[in-house]
């Protein structure tokens, strides 16, 4: 059929250079005989003769050069200019005219399809859907297109969309400078009836005996953009044998119109009905190892739907990323557990088996032995040293976000907090079972027969989305730098120093020190401490939090008595920017420590916690500039968004040289509900969600995107509520920071985010036309 068209069954994946990584899968999957409705590729040697080649490709050329130097920078003018950029670029394809004879080539190949068919139109970047890069959702598709004129306007379409702000991020990260080159899918719409996703691999344990597929009634792309909450259906891959059942919520389907996509409402009785018949689910868990198996084993990521008769095969890649852990952490099967002993909250996921160890303070730490479950009435930052030995960690009393639960989910262990009665009801060299998944203690430790090995998955070499929106992780702990600096984060989001300075000063109280003269040991030892973080990272953002122990934690180090209050609320009481300003000594030498880093990795840069009015903020930035920090080129100066003040003094903060704001969401949580983070009894009104907390962040990062400086938030919420994603997407957050082991969903989930938000873009420009 010519140079510029191919049907998918002249194609395998060695075209993937011509026929972009989305027509050579489908070509792939038609040789292998799978049900794939029919279609055709129109090859990237179109895209090099229309638009490389055509009247305004040295104009492109040059832009796109620009645009991926400005898409590498974080600055708000670069990304200023990288819009006006993609603009143009996207204004230049769509002003390129199609010559004759490619567009003869490309009804042709349409009409074979047969008369007036509606098509799917989807982008084929050459390297996107490939082993490396997904690309996931970032090129345009279009859904029923019927007729020659739409069909070559969503071709245009599909080329433009090589040229926006997103991609040109994923490239520039990726370090793809050469020029894009796409081709486009054309495939024979599937009426659905349901439709959507199906993983060969669990995509959130990395385990591979488990199937989890997505499913929607109507057309699949509410799943893909994550416009819906599916259906989830969860299968041993052995069978496939179905063992779980979550039914979504799903408010609306998407059919073909007359005009395109049409939005149809469900009423509630079919709102509540599964997508899916349990075989219907099997079927698909069937159809997903069959591809699995021609793909040599590796985990895929297939795109089907069922219409009123047959189940047919839209789509497949290979799984572009796992979590790396999954070795270290055995998955349970579906057997019948241990007998609960404690219940808490869930809060840093995995299991753990081992026996218990129950000690009362820190200074019983050396009793802990290797692979023993911790188990304490709360932890502080003094028990870190045996928090890095235990094999999980389960205490009476604390929240989601207190420090057994942040340093937990650091080193990647479980652990249940607020169990209550865990220290009463479990005994030392008890055999137990931690899930942390569930906030659940079990008796006894399964036999070996019901665990299930997971090996360790190949890990990608590219990391699986680009989003526009940072993901930073929240740091405290130098040992897990490199591992964690391994993964596809952006930077340090919040590297807390509390539990940096415990462990670098050996457990001392900082003031103790400064007392007996020791203020070079404190400096060097933060100095290294930092540095073996900020060198992980480099040349990624690092920001760090100056100190923010409570006075209760302060006076549990060695010395402490005699430097600390005895606060009846230390939560809010003695802590933070005020601290600095009244007690500067402790202050200053973390400055020059930070100096000194800065020094040798400049990716470093200072965020001042718990600012309550202008006038604290004033003095303590004097300080800043006073000490050699100050002095610094190229610093950054952020500021914690904990105190609801902020939603008002934002712009007088920034009017004393602040240029970037944190949202720490457990703290402004905290004061706007009036809740104390760390209560279990309280712990059902600790809500992030809450429309006061909505509100009060949607101002922060508005007034933030007004006066040109970087926002972000640190906190759990973005890697477990997709809702709450979308508000920050919406609002115009630039990053968020999450632990260690939320950083892959919460990607996922803030593509998914943006996804939504440019098709609601998408949609209503197409409604303005």
């Amino acid at each position: 059929m010519g140079d510029y068209v191919a049907t998918f069954e002249e194609l395998r994946l060695t075209d993937a250079d011509r026929a972009g990584g989305k027509g050579a899968n489908l070509g792939e999957l038609v040789a292998a005989k799978l049900p794939v409705p029919p279609g055709f590729v129109i090859l990237a040697a179109a895209y090099e003769e229309v638009i490389q080649e055509g009247a305004h490709g040295p104009e492109l050329d040059e832009l796109h050069t620009r645009g991926l130097a400005a898409a590498a920078s974080a600055t708000p003018a670069d990304g200023q200019r990288l819009d006006e950029m993609c603009r143009r670029m996207r204004e230049l394809v769509h002003d390129t005219p199609i010559p004759p004879s490619v567009r003869e080539a490309i009804l042709s190949a349409y009409h074979r399809l047969g008369d007036g068919v509606l098509v799917a139109v989807r982008s084929s970047a050459v390297g996107e859907d490939s082993a490396n890069a997904s690309f996931a959702g970032m090129n345009v598709s279009r859904t029923n297109i019927r007729g020659d004129d739409a069909l070559i306007t969503a071709l245009a379409d599909c080329w433009a969309s090589l040229f926006t702000p997103r991609v040109l991020t994923y490239r520039a990260r990726r370090g793809m400078h050469d020029r894009p080159e796409m081709a486009v899918v054309v495939q024979r719409m599937v009426t659905a009836r349901s439709a959507g996703v199906a993983f060969t691999a669990d995509p959130a344990t990395g385990a591979l005996d488990r199937i989890v597929i997505d499913a929607a009634r109507g057309q699949g792309e509410v799943v893909v953009s994550g416009a819906v909450t599916p259906d989830t259906y969860v299968l041993d891959a052995a069978g496939p044998t179905l063992l779980t059942t979550q039914i979504g919520r799903q408010s609306f389907v998407i059919v073909a119109g007359p005009q395109g996509d049409r939005r149809i409402q469900l009423s509630e009785s079919e709102a509540q009905a599964p997508a899916l018949t349990d075989e219907q689910a099997v079927a698909v868990a069937r159809l997903a190892l069959a591809v699995q198996a021609h793909h040599d084993g590796r985990p895929q990521d297939v795109e089907w739907a069922f219409d009123d008769e047959h189940l047919w095969l839209v789509q497949a890649r290979p799984i572009t990323v796992l979590p790396g852990d999954a070795d270290a952490k055995p998955t349970m099967a579906h057997t019948v557990e241990g007998r609960v002993l404690v219940r808490g909250l869930a809060a840093a996921p995995g299991r753990a088996t081992g026996p218990v160890r129950v000690l009362r303070s820190p200074a019983e730490g050396s009793a802990l032995g290797a692979g023993e479950i911790l188990v304490a009435l709360m932890t502080n930052p003094d028990w870190l040293p045996t928090l890095t030995r235990a094999a999980a960690v389960v205490t009476d009393s604390g929240g989601m976000t207190c420090h057994a639960a942040i340093v937990a989910r650091e080193l990647g262990i479980p652990c249940i907090v607020g169990a209550r009665t865990a220290t009463a009801q479990l005994t030392t060299g008890e055999p137990v079972t931690v899930d942390g998944s569930t906030g659940e203690v079990y008796a006894g430790i399964p036999l070996p027969a019901s665990i299930t090995a997971v090996p360790r998955p190949v890990p990608a070499a590219a990391e699986p989305e680009a989003t526009a929106t940072r993901v930073y992780v929240n740091l405290g702990l130098p040992e897990t730098a490199e591992r964690v600096a391994a993964t596809d984060a952006d930077g340090v989001g919040l590297l807390r120093a509390e539990v940096l300075l415990t462990q670098a000063l050996g457990g001392r109280h900082p003031r103790d020190l400064i007392a007996r003269g020791e203020d070079e040991k404190f400096i060097q030892s933060v100095t290294d401490s930092i540095h073996r973080i900020s060198s992980a990272f480099a040349p990624r953002p690092v920001i760090y939090r100056a100190s923010d122990m409570r006075s209760n934690e302060f006076r549990a180090l060695e010395g402490g008595s005699r430097y600390e209050p005895d606060e009846h609320n230390p939560m809010i009481g003695f802590r933070g920017c005020y601290r600095y300003v009244r007690q500067p000594e402790m202050f200053r030498l973390e400055l020059a420590a930070l100096a000194r880093v800065r020094e040798r990795t400049p990716n470093v840069h200072l965020m001042i916690p718990f600012v309550r009015t202008r006038w604290e903020l004033e003095e303590c930035l004097e300080l800043v500039d006073a000490s050699p920090l100050g002095r610094q080129r190229g610093l950054h100066r952020w500021v914690m968004a904990e105190v609801p003040s902020v939603v008002y003094r934002l712009p007088e903060y920034v009017g004393l040289g602040i240029d970037g704001i944190s949202i720490g969401s457990n703290d402004l949580t905290q004061l706007m509900l009036g809740v104390d983070r760390d209560s279990e009894e309280c712990a059902e009104l600790f809500d992030e969600s809450d429309e006061a907390v909505l509100d009060a962040i949607q101002q922060i990062v508005t007034s933030a995107r007004l006066l040109g400086i970087t926002s972000s938030l640190c906190g759990q919420a973005p890697s477990t509520n997709p809702d709450f994603v979308e508000h920050l997407v919406r609002a115009g957050i630039t990053s968020v920071s999450v632990s260690p082991d939320a950083i892959g969903r919460t990607r996922r989930a803030v593509a998914a985010a943006e996804r939504r938000v440019l098709l609601d873009h998408a949609t209503s420009v197409r409604a303005a036309r």
